[in-house]
C-alpha cells in the first residue's frame, strides 16, 4: 500500500454501512476491480485477484477470521491481505471512512503503454478493416482492449454478437458485398470452433475475412489445458493462411500478411492469440503496418492464345449467351457492355442473381433449381456460352453440352468439373473489355432482344397465375415475393437463407439494382439474418456503393431459429434491418425431398414460438401476417421502421 497520499485519486466505493459486518464484495474503480471487506468493524480494500490463480476474492467469504479464495481455498487476512504462514499476500489500497461513505485511494493513471495487441490492431485498421463482429471473453481480453482503443479513435466499429457463428456469417456477407475484409473475434476453444461454419461459407464463396481467435496461455499450451483446442489444425482447411502470434513474432508483419492473404486469396486469414501475448507491453513499439507497397495490381490480362481462341469461338456464334456468377460481381459494367454489343442475353447463376437488372432488355433471369424457365430456354437455344465468374457445379444448371468459354481469375476453377472448350485465365473486367474490342464489327450474332422479351412475357403470365393458388393453408410464396418486390427499395441489399423460401425468392423476385447475398456453395441454413447484420454495417460506412441502402433478409422458420437471438444484437446497435420470416411450421424443403424420394415425411415439423411476439419482446418491431391482403401494409410499416423489424408471414409449405 502506498503512503504517498498526494499521488492518490480517491473514489467512493461504498455507502456508509452498505457492506455488512463479516462480508465481502467486489467494486469497480475506473478500470480496476477491488475486493472490499468488513471485519471487526474495520474496512479493507484488496486487489480482487488471488495472486495464485487469479480467483475473484470479492466472490469469496470470511471464514474463521480469514478471507477465503473461492477458487482454491487459499486464505488471506481480510484487512491486511497477508497469507498466514506464508510470505505472499494480496495487494491492499489506501482507504478512508468519510461521512458520506467509504473511499479508496488509487494511484493516478499512468499513460497507456502500447501492447502487442495495440500494434497489431492498429495495423489491421490501417489495412481498411473497419467492422469487427465477435464476443469478448477471458482468453481474448488483450485483443479486445486493443480493439476498444481503435474504436475509441473512430477507426472501427465492434459488434458484440450472441453466437460466434453469426459473427463469421456477418463477416462473410460483408466480404461478399464489399470485396473488403471484416474481422471476427472469439475466445479459445468453443468460441473459436463456433466460427467454423461461417468461415467455411466465406472460404467456398471467396469472401475475404480475418479471424482473430484467443488461445490458452503459451505456458500451458500443448498438454490439453482448459478450453485448449489445436486451432492450427481446426482451421487448417478453412483458412488460406493461419499463424500463431508468439512473444518474439514480428507482430507487424504477421498482421500485414494476414490482411494481405485475406485480400489476395479472397478467403479466410486466421491469427491465433495466446492469452498473454497481446497484453505484452512494448516500450518502443515499431511503426504499425500499412498496405502501401504491399498489394500488386490484380488486373490479370488473359494469355493471347486463350483470348484469340475465345474470340474465334464467339466470332462464329449466332446465338451466344453470357452466363455470370458471383465472381463477376465487381465487373458487371464491361460485361453488360459486351452483351449490348453482341445483343446477347445475360443469365446468371443463383449466386449471381441481381448482378444485372431483370428490367434490362437482355437480362434472362436465373439458371438452375432456383431459377426461371427464361434462363433455361435461352441457354438451350444458344450455340455458344460465355461463362464469367461461375463454376459448373450441379446447382448452377449450366449445361456441359454447348461450346463454352470460361473466364476466371482462379486457375483451379477453370474446367473444375469437366473439360471446357476454351478456358481463359484472366480478370473478368479486363477480359470482357478485350473481347469487346476484338469483336467490334466482327461478329455474326443475332439480336436476341425480342426472344428475351417474349420469354419474360410468358413467365410473368405464369407467375401471375400462380399468385391465385390458395389451398387455405397459408400465404402463397408467389404472392409474397410479388408484393415484397413492390415494397422494397430498388437498390435494397437482400440476404437470403436456404430452403424453399430461397428457391421461391430466386423464381419470383425480380431484381432491379438490388444486391443479393446468400450462402452459395456451402448452402448453410441460418445465414440470412447474420448476413444482414454484416451488410448493414457496410451501409454505415462512407462507401457510396452501399451507404444508407435498405437492408432486408428473408428466411424460413427453420433458418431464423438458428440464430434468432441475434435480433437482440440488431436492437442493441440500432440496425435498421427488415426480416421477412416465412413460417410454415416445418423444414419444407426437406419434407419435399422426402416425398420425392418416396420416404416417409419424418422429423421435419417444427415447434415455433410466435416470432413476431418474440421480436417485440426483444425490443424490435414484430408484425404477424396471416392474410395475403395484409402484406402490403405490413411491409410498408416494417420497412419504414427506423430499427430492426420482423414480418412473420404464415405461408403454405406446398405453394413455393
Amino acid at each position: 500500500m502506498t503512503d504517498k497520499q498526494d499521488d492518490l485519486v480517491w473514489h467512493k466505493v461504498l455507502a456508509k454501512d452498505e457492506l455488512p459486518e463479516g462480508r465481502v464484495t467486489s467494486v469497480t474503480c475506473k478500470n480496476r476491480t477491488l475486493c472490499m471487506t468488513r471485519y471487526k468493524g474495520e474496512y479493507g480494500a484488496l486487489d480482487n485477484k488471488c495472486p495464485h490463480q487469479g480467483g475473484p476474492l470479492g466472490e469469496g467469504s470470511i471464514e474463521n477470521g480469514l478471507l477465503r479464495c473461492p477458487w482454491h481455498g487459499w486464505d488471506y487476512h481480510p484487512i491486511t491481505g497477508r497469507a498466514p504462514g506464508f510470505d505472499d499476500g494480496v495487494e491492499t489500497f489506501a482507504l478512508e471512512e468519510r461521512d458520506d461513505g467509504i473511499y479508496v485511494g488509487l494511484p493516478k493513471e499512468q499513460a497507456h503503454i502500447n501492447t502487442v495487441g495495440d500494434l497489431m490492431m492498429e495495423t489491421m485498421t490501417n489495412w481498411g478493416v473497419k467492422q469487427v463482429f465477435g464476443m469478448v471473453g477471458h482468453s481474448n481480453l488483450g485483443v479486445a482492449d486493443a480493439l476498444r482503443i481503435q474504436e475509441d479513435q473512430g477507426r472501427l466499429t465492434f459488434y458484440g454478437i450472441r453466437h460466434e457463428g453469426a459473427a463469421a456469417f456477418a463477416c462473410s456477407a460483408y466480404g461478399k458485398l464489399t470485396g473488403r475484409s471484416a474481422a471476427c473475434l472469439s475466445i479459445a476453444g468453443p468460441g473459436a470452433t463456433n466460427l467454423l461454419t461461417g468461415l467455411w461459407d466465406a472460404n467456398v464463396d471467396r469472401a475475404p475475412v480475418l479471424a482473430l481467435t484467443g488461445q490458452v496461455e503459451t505456458q500451458v499450451l500443448g498438454p490439453g489445458a482448459f478450453q485448449e483446442v489445436d486451432l492450427g489444425a481446426a482451421f487448417g482447411k478453412v483458412a488460406q493462411w493461419s499463424q500463431t502470434v508468439l512473444h518474439d513474432s514480428r507482430h507487424t508483419e504477421l498482421m500485414n500478411l494476414a490482411c494481405k492473404s485475406a485480400i489476395l486469396h479472397r478467403g479466410v486469414a486466421h491469427l491465433i492469440f495466446p492469452d498473454e501475448v497481446p497484453k505484452r507491453q512494448l516500450q518502443e513499439p515499431p511503426a504499425a503496418g500499412t498496405p502501401t507497397g504491399r498489394l500488386p495490381s490484380r488486373s490479370i490480362a488473359p494469355p493471347e492464345d486463350a483470348l484469340n481462341a475465345a474470340v474465334e469461338l464467339l466470332r462464329g456464334a449466332k446465338r451466344p449467351v453470357i452466363i455470370v456468377g458471383h465472381g463477376a460481381r465487381f465487373h458487371m459494367e464491361p460485361v453488360v457492355a459486351l452483351a449490348e454489343q453482341l445483343k446477347a442475353p445475360v443469365i446468371t447463376t443463383f449466386k449471381g442473381k441481381g448482378l444485372i437488372s431483370d428490367s434490362h432488355p437482355l437480362a434472362g433471369g436465373v439458371l438452375g433449381r432456383s431459377g426461371t424457365p427464361i434462363a433455361s430456354w435461352l441457354m438451350n437455344e444458344a450455340d455458344c456460352l460465355l461463362v464469367l465468374g461461375a463454376s459448373f457445379s450441379n446447382h448452377t444448371g449450366i449445361t456441359p453440352k454447348k461450346p463454352t468459354i470460361q473466364v476466371d481469375f482462379d486457375l483451379l476453377t477453370l474446367a473444375k468439373f469437366h473439360a471446357i472448350d476454351v478456358p481463359v485465365w484472366g480478370e473478368i473486367g479486363v477480359t470482357t473489355k478485350a473481347l469487346a474490342k476484338a469483336l467490334d464489327g466482327n461478329s455474326i450474332t443475332e439480336d436476341q432482344t425480342a426472344d428475351v422479351a417474349a420469354r419474360w412475357k410468358i413467365w410473368r403470365e405464369e407467375k401471375q397465375r400462380r399468385t391465385l393458388d390458395d389451398q387455405g393453408k397459408g400465404i402463397n410464396a408467389a404472392v409474397l415475393f410479388e408484393k415484397l418486390g413492390r415494397a422494397v427499395a430498388s437498390n435494397a441489399i437482400i440476404a437470403v437463407d436456404v430452403g424453399n423460401n430461397t428457391y421461391s425468392f430466386g423464381r419470383y423476385f425480380e431484381c432491379d439494382r438490388h444486391a443479393v447475398l446468400m450462402s452459395g456453395y456451402l448452402g448453410s441454413i441460418g445465414f440470412s439474418f447474420a448476413a444482414a447484420m454484416g451488410a448493414w454495417s457496410a451501409t454505415q460506412e462512407d462507401d457510396p456503393r452501399f451507404k444508407g441502402r435498405q437492408v432486408v433478409s428473408v428466411s424460413g422458420d427453420g433458418g431464423f431459429g438458428q440464430y434468432l437471438a441475434e435480433i437482440n444484437t440488431a436492437v442493441k446497435y440500432g440496425m435498421n434491418i427488415t426480416h421477412v420470416l416465412m413460417n410454415n411450421g416445418e423444414l419444407g424443403k426437406i419434407s419435399k425431398e422426402q416425398r420425392a424420394g418416396n420416404w416417409e415425411v419424418w422429423q421435419t415439423s417444427l415447434h415455433n414460438p410466435e416470432f413476431a411476439a418474440y421480436a417485440e419482446l426483444c425490443g424490435a418491431m414484430g408484425i404477424r401476417v396471416t392474410k395475403a391482403d395484409d402484406l402490403d401494409a405490413a411491409f410498408e410499416k416494417a420497412l419504414s421502421h427506423p430499427g430492426p423489424a420482423l414480418v412473420e408471414v404464415m405461408t403454405d409449405a406446398e405453394l413455393v
